[in-house]
């Protein structure tokens, strides 16, 4: 193939890369094998999505020789010793963001599909602590296992014999930590154990409420009465009892009537053995979860008009109950 056409060749790959969301800004870099002596690799600070004739570099791999003007890639010794070791003509390396965040807190995959083991194996992974690769030999042995690696925090690498053949195991990997991320959401144990991160995206896309609305009380009412940790604990500690809110700046109360845990009638009066009342500033902080209820009220931030200690009895389905009023979103 000519130069030329190699170049052409590196050109297109660029754009599929950058198109199929592996590589964002000026991230990721390629490289081709022109003949035993030379390879072509992508300039520094290149979009490999607009990649253009003059952003491709011709390399000498004894000298490390390049033409003036244009800097190759800061990976260049990465690529230059892929192709020392290796026949490959090829070379792949981009920063996927679904692998980067899968193999920051696994260090294996879990393959969802045949596909997945029979085309990508046990996928190598390398810790990297720089942005650029400073220690390429680790890479080179784990290269020798799997034409793909994982170069932890940082991206992969893929070397292959066709720009095609090492783009697509890149996307496959990319698409198996898709479906692991998606078998996490359908599971139902892991889901009721997600991180807290994950939760917070999920709430984004539930419905937002006025504060102290009834709609927005009665969205924390369904939800309390369809949680199973408070309908057992309510039923073992017969949680019985009426329990109001209010918020300073406005007249309406609301009064939760619990029984045996479940809430069977929602009120609008004080008319309640314990009324918890705050300013707006301060429920807001309880919605947004960064204040419990229970701290709140001993350090005078909430008020409580009946006796904390007779509620102490049920302290573990109310800590649940102040926890769930976070998980109605609020405007």
């Amino acid at each position: 193939m000519s130069e030329k056409d190699l170049k052409l060749e590196i050109i297109e790959t660029g754009r599929r890369v950058y198109s199929a969301g592996l590589a964002v800004a000026k991230s990721g870099n390629l490289s081709a094998r022109l003949d035993e002596e030379n390879i072509l690799i992508t300039a520094s600070g290149t979009f490999l999505g607009q990649i253009k004739e003059e952003d491709i570099v011709k390399v000498s791999l004894a000298s490390a020789k390049f033409s003036a003007g244009v800097k190759p890639s800061s990976e260049l010794s990465l690529h230059s010793l892929v192709y020392k070791y290796f026949p490959a003509k090829v070379v792949i390396h981009c920063h996927p963001p679904l692998i980067n965040g899968y193999f920051a807190v696994a260090k294996t995959l879990k393959a969802m599909s045949f596909e997945t083991k029979f085309y990508l194996g046990d996928i190598p992974v390398i810790p990297q602590e720089t942005p650029t690769v400073t220690l390429p030999e680790p890479v080179i042995a784990a290269l020798k296992i799997n034409n793909l690696v994982v170069l932890k925090n940082h991206g992969t690498i893929a070397v292959a014999d066709k720009f095609e053949d090492a783009l697509s195991i890149t996307e496959a990997l990319e698409e198996a930590v898709k479906s692991a991320a998606c078998a996490r959401l359908f599971d139902k144990d892991i889901l009721d154990s997600l991180d807290v991160a994950l939760r917070e995206d999920l709430k984004r896309n539930e419905p937002a409420y006025n504060m102290f609305s009834r709609e927005h009380i009665q969205a924390i009412v369904d939800l309390v009465n369809r949680d199973e940790f408070i309908g057992q604990k309510g039923k073992e500690l017969d949680l019985t009892l009426k329990l109001a809110i209010r918020m300073d700046e406005r007249a309406e109360v609301f009064k939760f009537n619990f029984e045996k845990g479940r809430i069977v009638k929602l009120d609008f009066d004080a008319d309640a053995p314990f009324v918890i009342s705050a300013p707006a500033p301060v429920w807001e902080q309880v919605f947004l979860g960064k204040l419990d209820c229970f701290v709140a009220v001993t350090q005078g931030k909430m008020k409580l008009s009946g006796q904390l200690g007779q509620l102490s009895k049920w302290y573990v389905p109310f800590t649940r109950l102040f926890a769930l009023f976070k998980a109605v979103k609020v405007k």
